[in-house]
């Protein structure tokens, strides 16, 4: 059998996979958003707009905004500390690559709850944050969302990025050091341009699933923490009102399709210039 033929028998069983556990749910779940929530939460299958004039109502619209902030802020502070950790692996010996990337790894053995929980003692009542700052407790807030989101999501920025810099030629900053430039300057004009792909990528695999994430702020920011992905999963499970809970999955899924697609233009951008 030619590779071209494998390649052929292999397209079909993942396409299958594709339309059995992503199409096919997601359509279920685009059909439930034109419907009508019953009186006592039952689902009424009459079809209707209201459910998406509701998503753009101006409370609905805050917290959504609220959460692409958050989402934002946060992917922006894991690049910061993330591209100094990938430039450090990237450029360690090959014996301590391995080492250093298992270190980075290592607190991903552990459940996410259980990671969650630890970011709420730390910042809890009897944690020693709170004893450090004279009894003031930081837990059940925004700040501690953020921090709980920064130290899940740190490794998704990492890996893309080292990647990218594994890949990348640091002849050519020896010779703009060479030019005359400095250490900054050679980071702005040739070490980020040379690798956007990676930080698109981890960008976009931190940016995403912060959108609408529920656990971490449903743990981390009490009651006075609404974000969307809280506001998706209270839809479902407590106000029952699966077609409105349905119409804010698909504004996420809407969002989310615009990155990839931004994500794959940039991408063919890159390989028809190199």
């Amino acid at each position: 059998m030619s590779g071209r033929s494998r390649g052929a028998w292999l397209a079909v069983p993942l396409s299958l996979w594709l339309l059995v556990f992503l199409a096919a749910p997601l359509a279920v779940v685009f059909a439930y958003s034109f419907f009508r929530r019953g009186a006592y939460g039952q689902v009424e299958v009459s079809f209707q707009l209201g459910n998406y004039a509701r998503v753009f109502d101006p409370l609905y619209l805050g917290i959504f905004w609220k959460s692409a902030q958050m989402a934002v802020s946060v992917t922006a502070a894991v690049f910061v500390l993330g591209l100094p950790l990938a430039l450090a692996l990237a450029r360690a010996p090959a014996r301590w690559r391995t080492p250093l990337m298992t270190l980075l790894m290592t607190p991903f053995l552990s459940n996410f709850v259980v990671r969650a929980y630890a970011i709420k003692v730390l910042l809890g009542i009897e944690g020693p944050v709170a004893a450090l700052a004279g009894g003031v407790s930081y837990s059940d807030s925004a700040g501690a969302v953020w921090l709980g989101m920064l130290t899940n999501y740190l490794p998704f920025m990492v890996l893309p990025l080292y990647v990218a810099l594994e890949r990348f030629d640091f002849t050519l900053v020896e010779a703009a050091k060479d030019l005359g430039a400095s250490d900054r300057l050679a980071l702005w004009r040739v070490i980020l341009p040379g690798i956007r792909v990676g930080i698109v990528s981890g960008a976009l695999l931190v940016f995403v699933p912060a959108l609408g994430e529920f656990l971490i702020p449903d743990l981390l920011g009490g009651a006075r923490t609404m974000l969307l992905g809280n506001l998706v999963t209270e839809q479902f499970l407590k106000a029952r009102d699966w077609p409105f809970g349905a119409a804010l999955v698909m504004l996420l899924v809407v969002t989310m399709t615009f990155c990839f697609m931004g994500q794959k233009r940039l991408e063919r951008a890159e390989a028809s210039r190199g």
